[in-house]
C-alpha cells in the first residue's frame, strides 16, 4: 500500500457545482488514502461583485476573510478533505501579456502568503502539487510551496478553450517542461502534451459508478412509456447540430432531452423550436439519477474536430453505469468502447441505430454496459493516478519513468 501523501490541488474549477468535474471526482477517491487540500477557484474582484449582486454563486465572506476560508468536508465515501477559498484576486485575463504576467505574480504571491499560513494546520510533510488545468496560476507558484513534485493534470486542449486560450496556451507551453509529469484524460491529449513534457501519462475519465448505477434499479419502478433519448452535460459548439436536427425530424415520436448547461445560444436557436426537444437545467449529480432512469438511450453527437479529437467524455461511462445503450459519433479515439457503444457518423445510420436501441436491449447486453463502467470507475482511475505518483516520487529522471509509448 502506498504511503499517505499530502496533496495540494490547485484547480481551475470550483469544488461545488451542478455538474460532474473530473478533478473533484479524482480528489474524492484519493482522499481516503491521502491528505488532500483542495484550493478552490480563484475568484476575482469582478466575480466577488457579481456574487454580491446575486448573479453568480461566490463564497463571499470566505473570499474576503470575514469567515474562515478553510473547511473540512466529509465526502460521500466517508473520507475527509480540506477545502480552502483563496483571497480575492485582481481580474487580469483581459490584459496584454506583459501586464498580465506582472499582475499574476502579484496575485500568486498574495495567494501563497495566505496559503502558507494554512498548510501547517493540515500537514507538515512536503506536498505533491496537482495543478488541474491551471497553468496561468501554476507558473508563478511553481517551487514556492516546498513541494516534492508537481503534476499537471490536463483534461482539455487549452488552446481551443476561448475563455482561457488568450494566456493559457502560452503559459502552458512554459509550464509543461518545468513540471515533473503531465497526466491527461485522453491518449490524444497525452500525445500532444508529450512534445513539451516527455513524462506524459494518461488516466482516462471515469464514472461515479456507485451513483449512476442506481439509475438502473430505479428504472425498474419508473414510468418509461415515453421513449426518451438523452444528452447529459454541457451543450455547446461540440454538438453536431445538423445530425441532431436530422434525428429530431426522423423521430418525431421520440423526446430528446438535453440535461445540463447550454453555453452556446445556437443550440437553443436551432433546436428549441422542435416539439420533441426538452432542455433541462443542470442539477446536482445525485438529482441526475431519476432523470437518467427515464432515458432509453444516451447520445454523444459531437462533431469531428481538432477539439473533440482530444476528448474522452465523462458521460460515456455514466450512461453505461446506468445500463443505458449509447449511440455516439466517432469523434475521438474511443476503441475501449467498441464492444459496448454504437459509433455512427452518418445521420441516416445514426437514426437507424437509435431505432434499434429504442426497441430494447437484452439483459446480457445491459450487463456488459455495467461491467464496462465498473471497470472504468473513479476508484480504479485513482489507483492508476497513484501508480503515476509513485513513479514520479521514486524517480524524477526521464530515463527512470515509463516512456509515453509504453503506458
Amino acid at each position: 500500500m502506498q504511503d499517505r501523501n499530502f496533496i495540494i490541488c490547485i484547480s481551475q474549477t470550483s469544488w461545488e457545482g451542478v455538474f460532474q468535474k473530473t478533478i473533484v471526482q479524482l480528489m474524492t477517491e484519493l482522499a481516503p488514502r491521502h491528505r488532500v487540500l483542495f484550493v478552490d477557484y480563484q475568484y476575482t474582484l469582478k466575480d466577488w461583485i457579481m456574487g454580491l449582486l446575486g448573479r453568480v454563486q461566490v463564497p463571499l465572506l470566505e473570499a474576503v476573510r470575514l469567515k474562515n476560508p478553510l473547511n473540512r468536508k466529509t465526502l460521500a465515501n466517508g473520507a475527509q478533505l480540506y477545502l480552502w477559498t483563496p483571497p480575492v484576486s485582481l481580474p487580469v485575463n483581459w490584459m496584454p501579456d506583459r501586464w498580465h504576467d506582472r499582475f499574476m505574480k502579484w496575485n500568486a504571491n498574495r495567494m501563497l502568503k495566505s496559503l502558507r499560513k494554512v498548510i501547517p494546520l493540515i500537514d507538515n510533510q512536503p506536498p505533491l502539487v496537482v495543478n488541474a488545468f491551471n497553468p496561468v496560476w501554476g507558473l508563478p507558484m511553481l517551487g514556492k510551496l516546498n513541494e516534492k513534485a508537481t503534476i499537471y493534470y490536463c483534461f482539455d486542449e487549452i488552446t481551443i478553450e476561448s475563455w482561457i486560450a488568450r494566456h493559457g496556451g502560452r503559459c502552458e507551453k512554459e509550464y509543461l517542461p518545468k513540471v515533473d509529469a503531465v497526466v491527461t484524460t485522453s491518449v490524444t491529449l497525452r500525445s500532444a502534451k508529450s512534445k513539451l513534457q516527455p513524462r506524459a501519462f494518461c488516466v482516462k475519465n471515469g464514472a461515479n459508478y456507485d451513483l449512476f448505477s442506481q439509475a438502473r434499479e430505479l428504472a425498474l419502478t419508473t414510468d418509461r412509456s415515453r421513449p426518451i433519448v438523452g444528452y447529459l452535460g454541457t451543450a455547446d459548439n461540440r454538438i453536431d447540430l445538423d445530425l441532431v436536427e436530422y434525428c429530431l425530424q426522423a423521430l418525431p415520436q421520440v423526446t430528446f432531452q438535453f440535461i445540463g448547461r447550454i453555453t452556446d445560444e445556437i443550440v437553443t436557436q436551432r433546436l428549441g423550436g422542435y416539439p420533441n426537444v426538452e432542455f433541462i437545467k443542470p442539477v446536482p449529480p445525485a438529482e441526475l439519477v431519476p432523470l437518467m432512469a427515464r432515458l432509453h438511450v444516451g447520445i454523444i453527437p459531437f462533431n469531428c474536430s481538432e477539439h473533440t479529437y482530444t476528448i474522452y467524455p465523462l458521460k460515456i461511462n455514466e450512461y453505461l453505469a446506468a445500463g443505458i445503450p449509447v449511440v455516439s459519433t466517432r469523434f475521438s479515439i474511443l476503441d475501449d468502447f467498441d464492444k459496448v457503444v454504437d459509433f455512427v457518423n452518418e445521420p441516416a445510420a445514426f437514426v437507424e441505430v437509435l431505432k434499434k436501441a429504442l426497441a430494447g436491449v437484452s439483459d446480457e447486453r445491459v450487463e456488459e454496459f455495467i461491467e464496462t463502467a465498473a471497470s472504468n470507475s473513479w476508484v480504479h482511475r485513482a489507483e492508476e493516478f497513484e501508480g503515476i505518483m509513485q513513479q514520479v516520487f521514486n524517480a524524477k529522471l526521464p530515463q527512470h519513468i515509463t516512456p509515453v509509448g509504453q503506458i
